[in-house]
């Protein structure tokens, strides 16, 4: 089976990106990364990714009045390299439906909370001040509605007494870097598949809360 192509969307520094591409070019990911899309020309994770060969492109989404037309021109963007698999690593944009009804169950976003907790932004702050004793990520499918995909993957953390947000913003990425690419390639290799019900792995239904990493 051939390796599948994936497209990486970022806005910023794209850590995410950088960990998939690593493990895709360390064979441990059934799929080469064909293409990084900002929608900044001064995301850092630009220059990361054409120091590891891959290709990249800006569309700037203040070029566009309406997120429609914004969307229309990024799905003909991204499409010009044939993805099989799209992934959002720190995209930092709502994304119409039309969009993601286009690469259903072909579309991965990381969010850091453990969803269906704190959906949206400042989750790390949020965690904090609701007293939570644990915290973490969560890998899923992109659908219509906000962060609330089916779940594929979560990693939990634990909150100590003395944390900020940027204490547990870094506890938190070092189990990003960690499950992100791994679901990245179950997908790549027919493992992992989107249904009407939720989403399999191996053919078996994931729970609502995904499964849980070690």
């Amino acid at each position: 089976m051939s390796n599948k192509r994936i497209v990486i969307l970022i806005s910023g520094s794209g850590s995410n990106m950088q960990a998939i591409i690593a493990a895709s070019q360390a064979g441990k990911i059934a799929g080469d990364v064909v293409a990084v899309i900002s929608n900044r020309a001064d995301a850092g994770g630009l220059a990361k990714a054409q120091a590891a060969g891959v290709a990249t492109a800006v569309l700037s989404h203040r070029d566009f009045a309406e997120r429609e037309h914004y969307d229309a021109a990024l799905q003909q963007l991204v499409d010009s390299f044939q993805p099989d698999v799209v992934v959002l690593a720190g995209f930092m944009r709502i994304l119409t439906a039309g969009f993601t009804r286009h690469y259903q169950g072909r579309m991965l976003n990381i969010h850091p909370s453990l969803l269906p907790k704190y959906k949206g932004i400042h989750t790390h702050q949020r965690a904090l001040d609701a007293g939570d004793s644990e915290h973490g990520v969560s890998v899923h499918f992109v659908t219509e509605e906000l962060d609330g995909g089916p779940v594929i993957l979560q990693a939990t953390v634990p909150i100590f007494p003395e944390d900020s947000a940027d204490d547990l913003q870094q506890r938190v990425l070092v189990q990003e870097h960690g499950i992100y690419p791994l679901v990245v390639h179950w997908l790549c290799s027919g493992r992992l598949r989107l249904t009407t019900n939720g989403a399999e792995l191996d053919g078996a239904l994931l729970g609502s809360q995904g499964y849980a990493a070690d």
